[in-house]
């Protein structure tokens, strides 16, 4: 990519880049699409306004940190502390919350910050000390990971219950957790529309040119994982509001299943290309495709193997693309 081709995709993005997510995109909502229909088929009730209600609030937390991980994997890297972070943003807004009478907004404050703070911290690391991001998220999980068990050692807590019920109720008709998807969807539209968006995508799809278009990729980088530890610190929230307390290890998932979800919703794990939209239909389908594994009576355990034969196969066809487009 020439300096000149970068300075259009920055502007408006290359009929190559549109071509790929479209491509990507319908095979996201046909896989969509067909888990939707094999749960409704062994489901009855999966239209109901409860089902929807309940597989909402249960996907919220997870869609929050697939667009934190969006961003990230645009910008050419990838986070493995988003887990640790989700679990140490929501202690920390627990115990803010139990410790002031009426802090429930202090609480939430506290928490989303937490989770931009320590998304600033993988900026600085990888930005400042310029370590590979894999390495630099990996050391700063294990860090977020004890401070969650420093502040919170043992599950437990009480999340105020006009947070929990709120979470569980409808509005104008709709399921609040649906209303918090759909809020965590406008706000990617958002972010997307921005310069800083323009400047993490062209980062990640090519940091050389970038540098000599005099983008400035250092704080570009420190600003996409402050930005992601931002989202991750929403998805605490909500994760707090759906399970009603707190746990130091609630995250150990996290990280896989947001990458898991990104690899399905079509972002290229080369960087540069890809939207959180697709991730947030990764996480339905992941998701959905759990509830279809619990109908048919398989363990949930397949999960894990599912996720992990997705990112070998999405980093094997990445390799396999570099190559490709090195040759031509």
């Amino acid at each position: 990519m020439n300096n000149s081709s970068l300075a259009n995709g920055l502007r408006n993005g290359s009929w190559q880049s549109r071509l790929t997510f479209s491509l990507s995109g319908w095979m996201t909502v046909g896989l969509l699409v067909l888990v939707v229909a094999v749960n409704a088929s062994l489901q009855g009730n999966f239209f109901s306004e409860y089902s929807i209600m309940s597989n909402f609030a249960t996907f919220a937390p997870l869609v929050f940190a697939a667009i934190a991980q969006s961003i990230v994997v645009i910008s050419g890297g990838l986070d493995l502390s988003i887990g640790a972070n989700l679990a140490l943003s929501s202690v920390v807004a627990l115990r803010v919350m139990e410790a002031e009478n009426g802090g429930t907004m202090l609480g939430i404050l506290a928490g989303l910050a937490t989770g931009a703070a320590c998304g600033l911290l993988n900026g600085v690391v990888v930005a400042v000390v310029r370590l590979q991001p894999l390495i630099a998220t990996f050391a700063t999980s294990n860090v977020f990971s004890g401070l969650a068990l420093v502040v919170l050692p043992s599950p437990g807590g009480s999340v105020p219950s006009e947070i929990t019920s709120l979470y569980r109720s409808i509005q104008v008709g709709i399921p609040f957790s649906v209303i918090l998807v759909i809020i965590a969807a406008l706000a990617w539209l958002v972010v997307s529309r921005t310069k800083l968006l323009r400047h993490i995508r062209a980062v990640g799809g090519d940091y050389e040119a970038a540098y000599t278009s005099l983008v400035p990729v250092a704080s570009t980088r420190l600003w996409t994982y402050t930005l992601a530890g931002l989202f991750v610190g929403a998805g605490a929230i909500c994760l707090l509001a759906n399970t009603g307390s707190g746990d130091a290890g609630v995250g150990a998932n996290a990280a896989l299943d947001s990458i898991a979800a990104v690899v399905v919703g079509g972002v290229a794990l080369s960087g540069g290309r890809g939207t959180a939209i697709g991730a947030i239909a990764g996480v339905f389908i992941l998701e959905i495709a759990t509830n279809i594994l619990s109908f048919l009576g398989v363990p949930t355990t397949w999960r894990d193997l599912l996720s992990g034969i997705i990112i070998i196969v999405a980093l094997a066809l990445s390799v396999l693309t570099a190559r490709r487009d090195e040759k031509k």
